[in-house]
């Protein structure tokens, strides 16, 4: 079964897991390497197809900090968050929960005040430029150790620098040699705040890191999850409490955490009855977008024009956006695929 293109290119779509620096477009990523020539990041924006091919997930993660290296100053933040939105509007994405990583940057030595300021002008002037509504999760780089927890949750939870668009508090890095429990006083305290829970979890690692995602940092979905349908248990519970997976299939084949899309676990996941949502995670970095990623997934799981819209669909219920937000959204993809199917 094929969905054409143009039905997933035009239909309405929340985005829930992608990264806010690995959005940055070769365009983008090579306008800032040319500011900061002194970077290892190629000029030219298609040497940069050689550059993010990745040998495996460490390689992956040093390609990408390379990428955060070239966000320097408030005005490099707000031309990058500017231009993801502006690509998001071009996918008809209506809302996006950006993950970003204010830690990587304001060690840096971007002023934090800056930062966030930069993020939230231009969250503020793509809603009235694209109609594109932004979120933020602020994200622990695990790989940078419980003082990157503690720098993390700082920014998001005090006053006068937490962000107006800041909704939930997540995990990302590597997770092996980077055990979730020891980042529980962090998340419980960023909950505490009024933020919502959603670190990455068994990306790499098997189930029990989701296990230690679920009961340490109480998290309220799960960041790709990918090794979850190893463990039945796990599946039914996370199938029988509605707890989303955040599914990435062309990055986990790229940072080799899938074998290959015909391997990927997704269709376990959907049969398993887990609300599954479909996200391009850093999707230039994989020559991917979010309507490559649905196309992909309407042909891992051979689904109709319908079935799509439902699976738009799941990503406005799993998303922090408020009711009437939800019920708007969904009303416009059910309107849409109406039109769309009528003869």
């Amino acid at each position: 079964m094929t969905v054409p293109h143009a039905f997933i290119a035009g239909l309405p779509k929340a985005e829930l897991h992608v990264h806010h620096v690995g959005s940055a477009t070769p365009r983008i990523v090579s306008e800032l390497a040319a500011r900061h020539p002194d970077s290892k990041v190629p000029t030219d924006p298609e040497a940069l197809a050689d550059y993010f091919c990745f040998t495996d997930f460490a390689h992956f993660i040093d390609i990408y900090l390379s990428v955060v290296d070239l966000i320097r100053t408030p005005e490099d933040v707000r031309l990058l968050t500017y231009e993801v939105a502006r690509d998001l509007q071009r996918q008809n994405v209506r809302y996006a929960e950006l993950t970003v990583t204010p830690y990587s940057s304001v060690r840096r030595g971007i002023d934090e005040r800056g930062f966030m300021t930069a993020i939230e002008d231009a969250r503020k002037t793509a809603e009235t430029e694209f109609g594109v509504v932004l979120r933020w999760c602020f994200d622990i780089p695990g790989e940078a150790g419980l003082e990157s927890a503690a720098e993390t949750l700082r920014l998001a939870v005090t006053d006068g620098l937490r962000p107006e668009g800041l909704v939930s508090f997540g995990l990302g890095g590597p997770e092996i040699g980077v055990p979730r429990p020891q980042f529980k006083p962090y998340f419980d305290r960023a909950i505490a705040a009024g933020l919502r829970s959603v670190p990455h979890a068994g990306e790499t690692t098997g189930p029990d890191t989701i296990w230690d995602a679920l009961r340490e940092l109480r998290a309220e979905r799960i960041g790709h999850g990918t090794s979850a349908v190893r463990d039945p248990r796990l599946l039914a519970h996370l199938a029988e409490h509605r707890i989303p997976l955040e599914v990435c299939p062309t990055s986990n084949v790229a940072t080799r955490a899938v074998p290959s899309l015909e391997e990927h676990p997704l269709a376990a996941m959907v049969e398993a009855g887990v609300l599954v949502t479909i996200n391009s995670d850093d999707p230039p970095m994989f020559g991917t977008d979010l309507n490559g990623e649905y196309a992909v997934a309407a042909r891992l799981l051979g689904l109709d024009e319908q079935g799509i819209a439902e699976l738009a669909k799941n990503a406005v219920e799993a998303s922090f956006l408020d009711p009437a937000g939800k019920s708007l959204l969904a009303a416009e993809i059910d309107a849409y695929t109406a039109q769309w199917l009528t003869p």
